[in-house]
């Protein structure tokens, strides 16, 4: 049975960055927003895939961290009170006859939506995942593809799956604080910062981490618990491994998924966008980010920042046809500084 929907002038997808910023520029043109994404947190790739590592490509700020640049866009969003839906993927778009779009989630939620902003980066992210049958029963009980809470993993042993930056960050964070940790890599090679191999080497060295090159094939379980991995080296020999909780850092996947239905024009799994309004084959639904391809198409996030703002403009005309827009600058507009709940400065 459908729940009665949420109504909304529009309806972001995606919360990373450029998602965040649509938020924004939006709300400057008194557009409120819902905000929808499949991750459990705002961010996006920077939360997901480096929410320490330095960023030197935001105009303005000569460095930041993907989480720094993610707080701060939250904060810089806070006056326009947008609403956030997350940890579901979009399933389903209809156009309704009126020309709103009703929109369902993973979690039956359902919107009903005057515009829709396409901020979904190269797709809904998903974990990459370790394929042995069974395993998915401990999940998020003995088996974790992220992590959300260091202290669970106090005082155990971990066995810990991958070779980028996310595995190595947290085999050199639980240094002294597990019980042990065992790095599972496929070969000898690493494609993290090299400062970051540099360090898990030398702890290898001193014994502090153990490093095994090969891959995990099985496991074993007693009394509904995983109890060991049966890990299996380049040699074709195996041995099992004791462990009490397992991190596995694959990647993330992006996928289309159900946008590729939607009847949008797409080119290679990317959405065709023209330069003016950065609308998409439907009328109403517009595209932002790295979702979006058109000629001369970079994926920077400061792009993306672009092309949010003539977006909310072009919405803005799209749900007020009669009604003129004026470009206005928050330095001197009281109307804005109004929406912002800032005082207006006094210049003498």
């Amino acid at each position: 049975m459908l729940h009665s929907p949420i109504q909304t002038d529009a309806l972001i997808i995606g919360a990373g960055p450029v998602g965040l910023f649509q938020v924004f520029e939006l709300g400057l043109l008194e557009i409120k927003a819902h905000v929808i994404d499949s991750l459990p947190e705002a961010g996006g790739q920077c939360i997901e895939l480096y929410p320490d590592k330095p960023i030197y490509d935001i105009p303005a700020i000569p460095v930041c961290t993907g989480r720094e640049l993610t707080n701060n866009l939250l904060k810089q969003i806070e006056p326009f009170g947008a609403q956030f839906h997350l940890g579901q993927e979009v399933t389903e778009l209809k156009v309704q006859a009126d020309g709103r779009f009703l929109v369902s989630t993973s979690k039956d939620e359902h919107f009903l939506s005057k515009t829709i902003f396409i901020a979904a980066g190269v797709g809904a992210f998903q974990p990459r995942t370790l394929n042995l049958e069974g395993l998915d029963a401990f999940l998020d009980r003995q088996v974790f593809y992220r992590v959300k809470d260091p202290e669970q993993f106090a005082n155990k042993n971990i066995v810990i799956c991958g070779g980028g930056d996310a595995a190595l960050d947290w085999a050199l964070h639980f240094v002294d604080k597990a019980a042990s940790i065992t790095l599972i890599h496929r070969r000898d090679d690493f494609k993290a910062a090299p400062k970051s191999i540099a360090k898990m080497r030398g702890l290898c060295a001193d014994k502090k981490i153990k490093l095994l090159i090969g891959q995990i094939t099985g496991y074993e379980t007693r009394k509904n618990q995983l109890t060991e991995i049966i890990f299996t080296n380049i040699d074709s020999k195996s041995e099992l491994i004791v462990l009490d909780d397992l991190l596995i850092f694959f990647g993330l996947s992006p996928k289309l998924g159900p946008i590729a239905d939607w009847g949008l024009e797409i080119d290679r799994k990317q959405i065709t966008v023209d330069t003016k309004k950065f609308e998409t084959s439907i009328p109403g639904i517009y595209a932002v980010g790295d979702i979006n391809v058109y000629p001369g198409k970079k994926k920077l996030i400061l792009s993306g920042f672009h092309e949010a703002a003539l977006a909310a403009f072009a919405a803005a005309e799209y749900l007020n046809p009669e009604k003129p827009i004026q470009l206005q600058y928050t330095t001197t507009s009281t109307k804005l500084h109004k929406v912002l709940g800032v005082k207006s400065p006094t210049f003498e």
